[in-house]
């Protein structure tokens, strides 16, 4: 699955980047991180970079479930 979606090396980065901000300020918002945000105990860290990842995964596969479907209709 993850062949399927891949979009190359820099529109991965940059889908990356762009869902790991949204999902780490989406789950500071929501107060489910473990700590506030911005703060350099270990938990805060942790949690700032397993929300990054979730919503970076997250960003790359949607965009990469359009790019296949728009593929799909060429």
């Amino acid at each position: 699955m993850a062949k399927k979606l891949d979009l190359g090396l820099l529109w991965n980065s940059i889908a990356g980047v762009v869902g790991g901000g949204l999902g780490g300020q989406l789950i500071g918002m929501l107060g489910i991180g473990a700590g506030p945000s911005g703060g350099l105990d270990i938990a805060s860290i942790v949690g700032s970079i397993a929300s990054g990842g979730v919503g970076g995964g997250v960003v790359m596969a949607v965009v990469g479930l359009i790019k296949s479907a728009l593929a799909k209709g060429k």
